[in-house]
């Protein structure tokens, strides 16, 4: 078993802790020492907002692993690499919809479904940025085995983790880890998808008040066919001890199958994922412990967000790996082809294509590492950095994959190159675990919102503006700056003397940025919330500027260290800003726009006239329907 082969490498490697804090979708989560009254958010993003230059979570890239914690992921590289080249069969797991139990077996032995899971409990014991590289090894070979090792040993295990009590940990962890029991994560229902919180399924506390009575159903749970152990979601009354007010409040729970009345439906028919079965869960009057309540009675919602908050790097690391094997392919097919007397390498159109590939490869893998080495040393303040990991990783690993079939042809689109199964599989990462559009609103309202509050804090002072002169004079000489062009953000103490042009492009784009998001709160208020057309352009700058920080820390501490990959990376951070530069001016100059406020009306129109239509509501040109 290799896991033996690992045990003499575990020691104590410190815990692995994300503190929770209050996230909601749309307002503002608070860490402890915000809700103390001390301004400790270290977000890049969050300060971002409110026109604050924050470098403590994005440079110098992290590096939060020790040489011993290093010498542990080394070993278990080539063991990752065994089992799936010479134990999973991705192809016969994707025409079979089914993994065998060889395969399972071996899975539990290598301890890829407990990596998280402190080694006094049966786990390996991985700190995040170790857990990055094995998914993004799994994430190379076969996305839809990844997927069921993720929602089993992330989502379906990381509630009791973060919240659990001692005795809960005690009880269960060795369960979903020695114990070879699946868990799984049931959140969503028939009625909500991306409003999490409006979940109907109810628990009433027994007449002895001993246990709760559960009745429900969940929607499209991965791993809800194997699992034994749900981390689920229920509504629960609670009375109000001053006033008597009665209130549903959401509340998480662990559910055991054994407890009776859980059930689950057939796996659902897919367009992609087929090993990693998605089913239905059904709650029939069960009864759930007392002391199976997952956190406190009515802190369902929030568990719920950091669960999802805490595994979204993981998405981004499978990609990572994907895109990976797609550019290899694409990379030995352009090499190698020959058309026109010419190897297709020759060709600038094709020289765009893959450079543009590897570039966003690059970015996506320094997110992931950079937003899992930020919570590995600590970060509390990481919500923004990882709903944009999800969405970029998730949205560049389609491009990447798309291109790479256009790259070979014909060869693209046949079974045998692998690439047809991969577009399959990741088309579900940019729907779920907070579906893309909304996780846009997310970072752009949770931004705005935080930024009014700075806002409105400076409107205090002036309300005694002798006691606070200072504030209102930097303040107001920052502002003055900014629109100016002068005394504007300076990113070049940060980065290496080679990459001074990318970083101007990046604070150029961070002082607009900022100016933008002054203008929309002065302009439209509260009522900011329903513009999305804004809020969307918004949300892409954001996700742009993080992006072209994150490479210019990446590149930087490459250059430094003198890697071999140095140059390389260099050229590629110099094309991303430049890219990506480009993209912010554009979309921040669109919300300003009056013409593209006419266009956006437009689009309603066209909207709401199809909607009504319940389709296309344009006549065929033979006027004939």
């Amino acid at each position: 078993m290799i896991h033996k082969f690992i045990w003499p490498l575990l020691t104590r490697r410190g815990p692995y802790v994300v503190r929770p804090q209050t996230v909601r979708f749309f307002t503002t989560g608070t860490s402890y020492f915000a809700r103390a009254g001390l301004n400790t958010n270290r977000s890049f993003l969050m300060n971002l907002f409110g026109g604050k230059l924050q470098t403590a979570e994005l440079f110098p890239y992290p590096e939060p692993l020790n040489e011993e914690q290093k010498d542990y992921a080394r070993a278990l590289v080539d063991p990752v690499h065994r089992f799936f080249t010479e134990v999973n069969d991705a192809v016969r797991n994707d025409e079979t919809s089914n993994v065998n139990s060889k395969t399972v077996d071996a899975l539990w032995d290598l301890g890829l479904l407990s990596v998280y899971v402190p080694p006094e409990l049966g786990g390996l014991g991985l700190c995040n940025v170790q857990s990055v590289l094995m998914a993004e090894i799994s994430g190379g070979y076969d996305l839809s085995l990844s997927l069921m090792i993720g929602a089993h040993k992330s989502i379906g295990t990381k509630g009791i983790l973060l919240f659990g009590t001692e005795q809960q940990k005690q009880k269960y962890l060795p369960m979903l880890s020695t114990g070879r029991v699946f868990g799984a994560f049931a959140l969503t229902e028939p009625g909500t998808g991306s409003d999490a919180a409006s979940v109907k399924t109810k628990a009433v506390l027994s007449p002895d008040r001993k246990h709760y009575i559960m009745n429900g159903s969940k929607l499209w749970i991965s791993g809800g066919g194997l699992a034994d152990i749900f981390t689920t979601f229920a509504q629960v009354e609670t009375v109000d001890p001053q006033t008597g007010e009665k209130r549903n409040k959401m509340t998480a729970f662990i559910v055991e199958r054994s407890f009776g009345g859980v059930t689950t439906g057939p796996p659902e028919d897919k367009m992609g994922l087929k090993c990693s079965v998605t089913n239905e869960l059904f709650l029939d009057d069960v009864k759930v412990p007392l002391e199976n309540v997952l956190g406190e009675v009515g802190s369902g919602f929030k568990i719920a967000v950091n669960i999802l908050n805490s595994g979204r790097y993981g998405l981004g690391a499978m990609l990572s790996g994907t895109m990976k094997t797609c550019i290899e392919k694409a990379a030995e097919h352009v090499t190698n082809r020959v058309q026109f007397q010419r190897n297709l390498i020759e060709f600038e159109n094709v020289q765009e294509k893959l450079a543009m590939m590897a570039t966003y490869h690059y970015v996506a893998q320094s997110l992931t590492y950079m937003v899992s080495g930020n919570m590995d040393k600590g970060s509390v303040d990481f919500h923004l950095e990882a709903a944009v990991s999800k969405v970029f990783c998730t949205e560049a690993a389609w491009y990447v994959c798309d291109e790479a079939i256009q790259l070979l042809g014909g060869n693209g689109f046949m079974k045998s190159s692998g690439l047809e199964r991969f577009l399959r599989d990741m088309r579900i990462f940019r729907i779920f675990e907070g579906a893309n559009d909304v996780l846009r609103m997310f970072i752009a309202l949770t931004g705005i919102q935080h930024a009014g509050k700075d806002l409105r804090e400076l409107q205090k002072a002036f309300k005694n503006p002798l006691g606070n002169i200072g504030v209102i004079l930097a303040e107001g000489s920052k502002r003055v700056g900014r629109k100016a062009g002068v005394g504007g953000t300076d990113l070049s103490p940060f980065v290496a003397r080679e990459l001074q042009n990318a970083a101007k492009q990046c604070a150029e784009c961070v002082d607009m940025f900022s100016q933008t998001i002054e203008s929309l709160l002065m302009k439209h208020g509260k009522g900011i919330v329903e513009r999305q057309f804004q809020l969307a352009r918004v949300a892409d700058s954001a996700i742009d500027i993080y992006t072209m920080g994150v490479v210019l820390s990446r590149a930087t501490r490459s250059l430094k260290k003198g890697l071999p990959s140095a140059q390389h990376e260099l050229v590629m951070t110099q094309l991303w800003c430049q890219e990506a530069g480009s993209r912010v001016h554009r979309n921040l100059n669109r919300i300003h726009s009056g013409a593209f406020k006419d266009h956006y009306q437009r689009m309603a129109l066209v909207a709401r006239n199809v909607s009504e239509r319940r389709g296309v509501a344009h006549t065929n040109p033979l006027e004939i329907d």
